[in-house]
């Protein structure tokens, strides 16, 4: 598509402007759009930060429908990716005048597995409650007219529900060719349908599956794409890490156990040595479970102590015994033989994680409240990964609104590894100076003295008032957050609608807040990205602290030893980038649309008092600074937000 093409499509006479209500031209738009077209034609990397409001995905939408290349577009997000295929794509449709040949792709757990309901519905005891028979039934009714066994579908099933483990699959228990209903795949077809289509929309765990060749047989994916565009690029790093880890947990094995079990009821077999052999393996889970502390919690290795590096190896060797009554009666069915399979990968990663050197990566336990899973986690995957990307012949495409630190991109561009990198800083087109403003209160103390959390809830209140309610309250810990349902609730002056995260399911909290006039809401990180509210909805946005990751982390830890060791400074070059694209985040859920205005408050006095405080000010959006509470009441009655 040629430049006057282009502008012509994002014109205020062009087919988007016709189609797409309430579309207006943006200057930034087409200025990305240029950029991803020219990528897309010569074939190189392009890593671009689209500022809220540019209209990024029809950016890179269009572009590269046109192009005439294979595309395959990943989101950090399944809301992203439904939105992408369900919305976007058809209305990109409309305005080209041609259906776009795309398809979407999940991971496999997102899709009805025929043989696991089965396994499910044969089983002795799945009707013990009405309900949960009342939900299986459900479940049959919608496997015998589903086009796609997309678990998406039933909106009647909660996400959480515990049937949907049992009746889609992993990569651990699929039984792939050797399984009885093959042909009949949900999975398989979407895989198959995904390799004709021109456009495949997947997300970034799919990606790095299909990258890293995890998934057997779903290597066939990225060698036909000539394009890959990866949205919400800035979550990209840090589920490429995960790829990397090698890990073994008590809830693989749990259910490991589970799946032999059903096996067995399944053909009608009883043998009394697995079954002995099943007994002591969950037992030896449970031991090595109760020798760490409660709670949810990630635990260097080096902090655990004697009693749990001797259960973990009884559980290594309870998980060998089991692998070795299997090998026994492995032939006796398909499902048999993959439980076999998956008992000697997950001996294989004790092994590995067990006898791991120190320069082989962080060996570190992740606590959950009944399970625990070991790992070992290199702490720089950046070679690993740009050799995966570099040895795709593909132009590679990076977007998101936060991935620059100030104009610098170098830190998101050395996390991702690769080497010959173009990139472009396109600011948002809304008008800052006008509909938005920073306010800063004085007299705040450190975010270190015990009475900060107190103080910065009282200025935060304060502002809540002046704002008349629609305000999201973000915390960059849960005790915090905890502190201030506390103190909010407490107080009887206090009459906003006051939601809290934890109390009800993320989605469950937004929609009150939309539909409950003057709401409060309380969130921590999983509040600060991918929430669109726009509007008088939302007009303040009150953040605690300075995004800056947990010290305590071993991770992290690791990670800024290993920058010590060669020779750089681990807050320079890690936390203080790290921080600032979080903080862009938590910033950027205020202002998403040209009618919609507001306050950002952040109650660190870092930001004025330390000398990084600049950075962080100089990669945010340019809203006027304010430091006195009556300056945001003015703004507030400008507005028509509140009576003077």
């Amino acid at each position: 598509m040629t430049d006057a093409n282009l502008t012509a499509m994002f014109g205020a006479e062009g087919p988007l402007a016709a189609c797409l209500t309430g579309f207006r031209p943006r200057p930034e738009q087409l200025t990305m759009a240029q950029n991803v077209a020219e990528a897309l034609v010569e074939g190189h990397s392009l890593v671009v930060e689209a500022g809220t409001g540019t209209g990024k995905t029809l950016a890179y939408l269009l572009p590269a429908l046109d192009s005439g290349l294979r595309i395959v577009i990943s989101t950090g997000t399944k809301t992203l990716q439904d939105q992408l295929f369900h919305r976007d794509l058809p209305m990109i449709g409309k305005a080209v005048g041609r259906p776009v040949d795309a398809q979407l792709l999940k991971g496999r757990s997102n899709y009805l597995c025929l043989y696991r309901l089965n396994q499910l519905t044969s089983a002795a005891d799945e009707s013990s409650t009405p309900s949960r028979g009342a939900d299986i039934e459900l479940l049959r009714q919608w496997a015998e007219r589903t086009l796609t066994g997309d678990t998406a579908e039933v909106s009647e099933l909660p996400e959480n529900s515990p049937l949907w483990p049992r009746v889609t699959s992993t990569v651990d228990n699929c039984l792939g060719s050797r399984c009885p209903l093959f042909d009949d795949c949900h999975v398989v077809a979407a895989r198959h349908a995904a390799r004709e289509a021109e456009m495949v929309v997947v997300n970034h765990h799919l990606l790095m599956a299909d990258l890293a060749m995890k998934e057997e047989g779903f290597g066939q994916l990225l060698p036909g794409a000539d394009a890959l565009i990866i949205d919400e690029a800035h979550r990209f790093p840090d589920v490429a890490q995960g790829f990397f880890t090698i890990g073994f947990g008590t809830g693989q094995v749990l259910d490991l156990a589970g799946d032999v079990r059903s096996e067995l009821v399944r053909g009608g077999a009883f043998d009394r040595p697995l079954e002995q052999a099943l007994d002591e393996l969950r037992k030896a889970a449970a031991d090595a479970r109760l020798t760490l502390s409660d709670g949810v919690a990630n635990l260097p290795w080096d902090a655990t102590r004697d009693d749990f590096k001797s259960a973990f190896d009884t559980l290594g060797a309870s998980l060998d015994g089991v692998s070795s009554e299997l090998a026994a009666i492995e032939d006796s069915s398909p499902g048999l033989q993959r439980c076999r399979q998956r008992a000697g990968a997950m001996f294989a990663a004790f092994e590995a994680i067990v006898s791991a050197r120190d320069d082989q990566g962080l060996r570190w336990i992740r606590l959950a409240r009944r399970t625990f899973t070991a790992n070992v986690t290199p702490l720089d995957t950046a070679e690993e990964l740009g050799a995966l990307l570099e040895s795709r012949p593909a132009a590679w495409v990076f977007t998101s609104a936060t991935l620059a630190v100030r104009d610098n991109f170098q830190h998101f561009i050395s996390r991702i590894g690769l080497q010959d990198v173009r990139t472009r800083q396109i600011p948002s087109p809304f008008p800052f100076a006008d509909i938005a403003r920073l306010y800063l209160p004085r007299g705040l103390p450190q975010p270190n003295d015990p009475e900060f959390t107190d103080r910065a809830v009282a200025e935060m209140r304060a502002a809540v008032i002046a704002s008349g309610g629609h305000a999201f309250l973000l915390f960059t810990s849960h005790r915090a957050l905890r502190r201030a349902a506390e103190i909010l609730s407490d107080d009887s002056d206090f009459d906003f609608p006051l939601l809290v995260q934890g109390t009800e399911p993320r989605t469950r909290l937004l929609e009150q807040f939309a539909g409950q006039p003057r709401a409060v809401l309380l969130g921590t990180a999983t509040f600060w990205e991918g929430i669109d509210i726009r509007g008088h909805d939302l007009v303040l946005v009150a953040i605690d602290r300075l995004p800056f990751a947990s010290p305590g982390d071993p991770l992290l830890a690791a990670r800024l030893e290993a920058i010590r060791s060669q020779g750089g400074n681990p807050f320079r070059d890690y936390q203080l980038p790290q921080a600032v694209l979080s903080l862009k985040q938590g910033v950027g859920r205020l202002i998403r649309d040209y009618d919609d205005y507001g306050v950002v408050m952040i109650c660190d006095p870092r930001l004025t008092e330390k000398s990084y405080g600049r950075v962080f000010m100089s990669s945010l959006p340019p809203m006027p600074v304010v430091r006195d509470l009556d300056m945001i009441r003015e703004f507030y009655v400008a507005h028509g937000v509140t009576e003077s």
